[in-house]
């Protein structure tokens, strides 16, 4: 059964916009992809002028486009965000729903266990900004998770009483537990699958 719902977030309020000039816009973009390197690399709490060196620009064009390191955080997890709800808009043509349900929730995992944006989750509370964006953050996913959740439990094929928000909640928790283990991506996946053997209905068999 095809579902249908919004998989594409609507900005937060305070999320910088892109620049409409095409020279603003493209310093504005290596500026993104600069922090979204380091924040990767170093967590967020890299030096701001080791993004304006990476990104080859100037600490005057990094304020004009972001007054302060909330704004930058911003800019760089919703692109992430918005990224990941295109991906799952995607995921809504495979033909087997809940192969794509499990597509999604791994590339969820994947998205909670980056440095930057764990760090950011464990800091959250720190400012306003902060938990109004995790806030606008959970809501975005929780779309972009409905219609897989919702497709592949009208297929039998998921338990129906599971919830969209319960995803994000069991990929934080994946997430925070692969990160301490020496090998975190692939006790990311055994416990991925630890996990949809008790979300699969019994009809539904595993992947090979």
């Amino acid at each position: 059964m095809p579902a249908t719902g919004p998989a594409r977030p609507v900005a937060p309020p305070f999320t910088p916009t892109r620049p409409s000039r095409a020279d603003a816009r493209r310093n504005y973009d290596r500026l993104v992809a600069a922090a979204d390197e380091l924040f990767d690399e170093q967590g967020t709490d890299v030096p701001l002028d080791d993004v304006v060196r990476r990104a080859g620009l100037g600490s005057g064009t990094l304020y004009r486009h972001f007054p302060n390191r909330d704004a930058l955080m911003a800019a760089v997890f919703w692109e992430r965000i918005e990224v990941l709800c295109q991906e799952a808009e995607s995921l809504l043509a495979e033909p087997e729903s809940t192969q794509a349900f499990t597509a999604w929730l791994r590339k969820l995992i994947r998205l909670t266990m980056r440095r930057g944006l764990a760090a950011a989750l464990a800091a959250g509370q720190r400012s306003t900004v902060s938990e109004v964006f995790l806030n606008q953050c959970h809501l975005a996913l929780e779309g972009a998770s409905t219609p897989l959740l919702a497709r592949a439990q009208a297929d039998g094929g998921i338990r129906p009483d599971l919830r969209a928000d319960d995803l994000l909640t069991f990929a934080h928790t994946i997430a925070s537990a692969a990160q301490r283990a020496p090998d975190g991506e692939q006790h990311a996946d055994q416990l991925l699958e630890l996990l949809l053997e008790g979300l699969r209905t019994r009809n539904e068999p595993s992947p090979s």
